[in-house]
């Protein structure tokens, strides 16, 4: 492994082109800087400089050292400066559903991470129930999760409306037993609407299982059958609601920090606000 001080002075009597101005760039004694020279290239077993020539020349083996000699200084400087910069040396970690992370809520992360550039968010989507898990086990320290009723200790808590919905271009009734569009078990809407169906006493099967709200959703616009999806979820896309159903009590939206001060209190009361909208709308 080549020094880097060996390989700097090196550099430096090559682009002065002597080696007493190269001591006096480095700030060295011309004594010093002819000993890392005679260091440098007694680690590599070749001569590097003809000290003879006025101005100092290369010798073939320095000539084809120095480009690699000024590119490992190149690549330190770069890691001291990367190392130096305290950009994205801390995280918070957060857990949303897929559908939480909206526009709005995007523009609230981007606003966080420029007035917070040593803060990295680690953002990561996916089901409530398994979202809430990993928040008790300590993995996030901040999650947004659906849940039929709102746990103690949330920060805050939003209504989401619930609704049945088939296709906008669904013309006949459907059959017995009727196809359902669901989320993969486990999931808080997959239950909720298998409670509806067998209240009612109805013959179901499952037509379609997707593992993203976008899935459901498409699959539900081609017409696979019946889902119970949040009202708000459906903006964009060609479903209406099933009116034979009538309505469904709404879940809750809660938000969840292990912190109450500092940047991620701030950040939580930012996705509050986005929340609150969120809730306040109706499709």
């Amino acid at each position: 492994m080549l020094d880097p001080r060996l390989l700097l002075a090196f550099t430096a009597i090559v682009d002065a082109g002597s080696f007493t101005l190269a001591a006096e760039r480095l700030h060295m004694t011309q004594s010093t800087i002819s000993q890392q020279l005679a260091r440098l290239e007694e680690a590599v077993g070749l001569m590097l400089i003809d000290r003879a020539a006025r101005p100092v020349e290369l010798t073939a083996a320095g000539e084809r050292l120095l480009g690699y000699a000024k590119r490992i200084l190149a690549l330190q400087q770069e890691a001291k400066s990367a190392l130096g910069d305290p950009a994205g040396t801390a995280s918070i970690r957060i857990g949303v559903p897929e559908d939480i992370v909206s526009a709005a809520m995007a523009k609230v992360f981007s606003g966080f991470a420029r007035r917070h550039r040593d803060i990295r968010l680690d953002v990561t989507a996916g089901l409530s129930r398994d979202l809430t898990r990993r928040y008790r086990a300590g993995e996030f320290d901040i999650i947004i999760v659906k849940e039929p009723e709102a746990g103690p200790d949330c920060r805050a808590t939003f209504s989401e409306a619930m609704a049945w919905f088939e296709s906008a271009n669904a013309r006949t009734e459907w059959p017995n037993p009727i196809p359902l569009v669901a989320f993969p078990p486990g999931g808080l809407y997959r239950e909720a609407m298998l409670e509806r169906i067998e209240r009612e006493q109805l013959r179901w099967y499952i037509a379609f299982s997707g593992s993203s709200l976008h899935n459901v959703l498409i699959a539900v616009e081609a017409g696979l059958g019946l889902s119970l999806l949040p009202r708000n979820a459906t903006a964009g896309y060609r479903v209406r609601q099933y009116a034979p159903f009538g309505t469904e009590p709404p879940m809750v939206v809660s938000i969840y920090s292990w912190e109450g001060a500092g940047p991620a209190l701030e950040l939580v009361e930012q996705m509050e606000v986005i929340l609150a909208a969120r809730s306040a709308r109706r499709t």
